[in-house]
């Protein structure tokens, strides 16, 4: 009963952020038919504002769970949606095991998880590194990758684009724990994301 309506919930919110940002921001979704429609992926995308995680989960017509840092649990409302939306809280500060297990578990199961390598809100802006998460987790479970591109939704700039590019697969090398592949990984699906999001 507690999931029956945990789900009526859910599809409730997704229709009402959608709708918020449809009329507020004029939503243009490109490149959902690039999406698996089943199997394990791993969504990734530039983070350019806090609406970035709630977009791709009512745009990219697959349930995903996002990694999401424990600090935006402080916030009322963000707590709120992570809960709705069942999203893997993440300590930055040390190697989050338990938030490892559970995203892969995930992706066992056939299902998909969402994250940003840029770690952080316009982090290649500010000069920071992209994070290995992406690549570790789909060389670890075999999952596709689904890059995703978004454009505007700042001061100035209201109209907001999300363009999903096609699937990048790295099942050849699954089980790679080279740090040089893996940057290598993370380098060429970073170039995806940013050439979408031009």
């Amino acid at each position: 009963m507690k999931n029956f309506l945990k789900n009526i919930i859910k599809v409730i919110v997704k229709g009402a952020i959608y709708s918020w940002f449809k009329i507020f921001h004029g939503v243009k979704v490109i490149g959902t038919q690039n999406i698996p429609k089943e199997g394990p992926v791993i969504f990734c995308g530039n983070h350019k504002t806090y609406m970035d995680p709630p977009l791709m989960v009512v745009t990219g017509k697959r349930d995903m769970k996002f990694l999401a840092k424990k600090e935006l649990y402080k916030n009322k409302f963000l707590a709120f949606l992570g809960w709705v939306f069942e999203a893997i809280p993440v300590n930055r500060d040390e190697k989050d095991v338990s938030a490892i297990k559970k995203s892969l578990k995930v992706l066992k199961e056939g299902n998909c998880i969402a994250l940003f390598p840029e770690g952080t809100r316009n982090g290649m802006e500010k000069g920071e590194k992209a994070k290995d998460g992406v690549a570790f987790f789909a060389v670890r479970s075999g999952a596709k990758v689904v890059p995703c591109g978004i454009k505007g939704g700042q001061k100035g700039n209201r109209k907001i684009t999300i363009t999903y590019g096609e699937p990048l697969d790295y099942t050849e090398y699954k089980g790679c724990k080279d740090k040089e592949k893996l940057d290598e990984i993370t380098k060429e699906i970073m170039n995806n994301i940013l050439e979408l999001a031009k």
